[in-house]
């Protein structure tokens, strides 16, 4: 991910992607404090990225389609929603550590 938004209010939490365009390569959006997801009012797949709170991947959703709940995913903290593809194209795993730099709102 090369630019996103951090969720991380009530509102913009709750919000997340809902009725916003695809994310484009390299964008996404990081919901902080999240363990589970879903997909209810989206009209696009997402790839999801479960992070504990030292950012290291806990959990993954490949291409999670549009009007699905995520499991809740025990031991994460945050989670980044990324396009779907984001996961392969950078071979993510699980236990990989992930940096975030300077987020903004």
């Amino acid at each position: 991910m090369t630019q996103g938004r951090c969720a991380d209010r009530p509102w913009s939490r709750l919000r997340g992607l809902m009725g916003a365009a695809p994310l484009d390569e390299g964008q996404g959006l990081w919901i902080k404090p999240c363990n589970g997801i879903h997909t209810c009012w989206m009209r696009f797949a997402l790839d999801v990225v479960y992070l504990d709170r030292e950012l290291q991947v806990v959990a993954l959703d490949v291409a999670m389609p549009p009007w699905r709940f995520g499991r809740i995913r025990r031991g994460a903290h945050s989670v980044l929603e990324l396009p779907p593809g984001a996961i392969a194209a950078t071979g993510t795993q699980v236990g990989d550590q992930i940096a975030l730099i300077h987020l903004a709102e």
